[in-house]
């Protein structure tokens, strides 16, 4: 367990590359979940869009979620967002800085996931079989409306009887599908001239507020699981001396049974110090809201004076 609680925390640390590794298993996971996926179009014409879009768009949304949850600055932007203003003023330019990154890394795996069904184009012709034009196809010339609705709705079940020796069946199949792959291809140029542009024309604006707000960032992530790691030093500490300060108020009852408590000179000197001064509960419910609400501003030097 704790050696898998290590790796969980490694995983949430605020390394880009480690991120960065995180947000390409989510994408080759989307593709091997939709390579895996068994897509059953319900060849209904009341269902049909409902499924298809579904599948295109519910996923995506799915892994969205993920990638917030797994992306540990996400909660540490709601945080500095949300905490009052206190002794240290929030900057706005940061938080920008922490939500672009956040959504840019959870937005990959929905990306990759839309665009290998827009290839694929089983979901866009699922979807959008009954909305085709059927005076475009000979096949359906000599039928009546509601036999042509019903046909179409059914393009994507090639095994159906009404479809099996319909020749007008692979013609709209092919006509959906060059239009989803030809709207995949698009939106995959789209995105990589965005990117090729914001890469190179990044250099055109500021680029030292761009490390500042990079900066404190990492600070303000920093900060947070050093802070973390310090409550929980100090909650090992205070539950070690309450557990002594029962078992000496017991001592009477623990010489029945032969225990020995240990003497006060083979304790950790160093406790009292890491403790701080602070002994009992309402003294760390004011700590921690001291630090929650009124946090102290960013200038070592008043400590370094002391």
């Amino acid at each position: 367990m704790d050696r898998f609680r290590m790796i969980f925390q490694y995983f949430q640390s605020n390394s880009e590359s480690v991120m960065n590794g995180i947000c390409g298993l989510l994408a080759l996971a989307s593709v091997k979940m939709y390579t895996c996926f068994d897509f059953s179009c319900p060849c209904l014409p009341q269902y049909n869009m409902a499924y298809g879009l579904g599948i295109m768009f519910v996923p995506p949304v799915i892994l969205f979620l993920c990638g917030l949850i797994l992306n540990r600055q996400s909660l540490v932007m709601l945080d500095e967002w949300r905490r009052p203003q206190g002794h240290r003023r929030k900057d706005l330019a940061v938080i920008r800085y922490m939500c672009s990154s956040i959504v840019q890394r959870a937005m990959v795996a929905p990306v990759v996931w839309i665009i290998v069904t827009l290839l694929d184009g089983k979901c866009l012709i699922c979807a959008f079989s009954g909305s085709v034009d059927p005076e475009k196809f000979v096949g359906f010339a000599n039928v009546t409306s509601v036999q042509v609705e019903q046909l179409l709705a059914k393009v994507s079940c090639k095994d159906d009887e009404l479809m099996r020796n319909n020749t007008s069946r692979k013609a709209v199949s092919r006509y959906l599908r060059c239009w989803s792959q030809a709207l995949g291809w698009s939106i995959l140029l789209i995105l990589i001239i965005a990117a090729f542009l914001a890469r190179w024309l990044r250099p055109c604006f500021n680029q030292a507020t761009l490390l500042q707000a990079r900066h404190w960032s990492n600070y303000i992530d920093m900060e947070q699981k050093i802070f973390e790691e310090t409550c929980c030093e100090h909650s090992r500490l205070f539950a070690h001396k309450c557990i002594l300060h029962f078992f000496e108020s017991m001592r009477q009852e623990i010489k029945l049974h032969s225990f020995n408590l240990p003497r006060e000179g083979e304790r950790d000197e160093g406790e009292e110090d890491l403790l701080r001064g602070i002994t009992d509960q309402d003294q760390v419910n004011k700590l921690l809201k001291t630090w929650y609400y009124d946090k102290p501003p960013l200038d070592v030097s008043q400590a370094t004076q002391r």
